[in-house]
């Protein structure tokens, strides 16, 4: 049985380990395992907490074989009639024995929170392989949106 659903704290161990999946297999690690995983899971407890960041997971047989993560930031306040927050979707994960439809499911459940929640625009910055998958879900690429890398 596949389940799409928001992840909460106790999910934390579980997707420190997709999160390293993820990353050390595009690059080579600067940090051992273990301590990169019990470093995550405490940010990714402590974020899930206190809702600063959202995440869904896609869950088969019981197990947590993906996720995506939303950030919704909060624009100063505006006296016209304008949305005020943005988002920053990030870290969408499927372990590759279980894609085939799961990234889109965990990018639906994320942008149907954007939509209910005021979100004005959500960015991201893909992968070249992934950028099909986010126009397909209605995103441009190369639009207005500056980036300033440090």
């Amino acid at each position: 049985m596949t389940e799409i659903r928001s992840a909460s704290s106790a999910d934390a161990a579980a997707l420190a380990e997709l999160r390293w999946e993820f990353r050390a297999g595009r690059k080579p690690p600067a940090e051992a395992h273990d301590a990169f995983v019990k470093r995550c899971a405490t940010w990714m407890r402590r974020e899930l907490a206190n809702a600063s960041w959202r995440a869904w997971v896609a869950v088969v047989d019981r197990a947590i074989v993906g996720h995506v993560w939303l950030h919704p930031l909060g624009k100063i306040p505006n006296p016209v009639a304008e949305p005020e927050t943005i988002a920053y979707l990030s870290n969408l994960y499927v372990r590759e024995s279980a894609r085939g439809g799961l990234g889109t499911k965990l990018i639906d459940a994320a942008l149907s929170w954007a939509r209910s929640n005021g979100v004005d625009r959500v960015v991201l910055w893909p992968t070249r392989r992934s950028v099909p998958l986010y126009i397909r879900h209605g995103f441009s690429h190369g639009g207005d949106v500056m980036e300033l890398k440090m």
